[in-house]
C-alpha cells in the first residue's frame, strides 16, 4: 500500500534562489469527499492519476497510490473537472537530506505560497529553511483539494 507523510507550511521568504528545478503543473479532482480524493494531474510534460485517503486519525500520514497515464488523457480528464482547476508551479528546494515542493498558485489561489516536505516517518527530523512560515500541517484549508473549491482569493481576513 502507498502512502504519504508530509509537513506543510506557509513561505515567508526568498526559496527561488535555492531552487535547482521548477515546472507547471495543473490539477483537477474527478472525485472529491471528506474521506477520499481522485486527483487527475498534468506536471509539466507527463500526466498522473492519484487516489488519497484522508489522514490517519491521530497522523500525518494517508494512503496514496499515483500512477503515470498518457499526457494527453490527463488533458482530456482535466475538462471534466471544470471549475476549481488548480494552477500552479512547484520549486524544487534541497534543504540538508530533503527536498522541500514549494507551490506558488495562480488565478484564483494567486498570492498563496505551500511548501511541503516528504517524511519517511512522522517523528523525522528535518532542517527547516529561514523561508518557511506558520505551519499548516493537517489544516484541510490548506490542501489543493479543499482550494479547488473554497479559493484563497475568496477568504475573508477572518477565516
Amino acid at each position: 500500500m502507498g502512502y504519504e507523510i508530509e509537513r506543510k507550511f506557509l513561505v515567508k521568504g526568498d526559496y527561488k534562489s535555492s531552487s535547482f528545478k521548477k515546472y507547471s503543473i495543473k490539477q483537477g479532482y474527478l472525485a472529491l469527499s471528506s474521506l477520499n480524493v481522485v486527483r487527475v494531474r498534468v506536471k509539466g510534460d507527463k500526466g498522473y492519476i492519484t487516489v488519497k485517503s484522508s489522514v490517519i486519525k491521530d497522523s500525518i500520514k494517508r494512503n496514496e497510490w499515483e500512477y503515470e497515464i498518457p499526457v494527453n488523457d490527463a488533458e482530456e480528464m482535466l475538462l471534466l473537472c471544470k471549475e476549481g482547476i488548480i494552477d500552479k508551479t512547484r520549486y524544487l528546494v534541497k534543504v540538508g537530506k530533503h527536498i522541500y515542493e514549494v507551490d506558488e498558485f495562480y488565478g484564483e489561489n494567486e498570492g498563496l505560497l505551500i511548501a511541503e516536505v516528504e517524511l519517511e516517518d512522522e517523528n523525522e527530523i528535518y532542517d527547516k529553511p529561514e523561508w518557511l512560515g506558520e505551519e499548516v500541517t493537517g489544516n484541510f484549508k490548506y490542501y489543493n483539494s479543499y482550494l479547488s473549491l473554497h479559493p484563497f482569493k475568496t477568504w475573508s481576513t477572518t477565516q
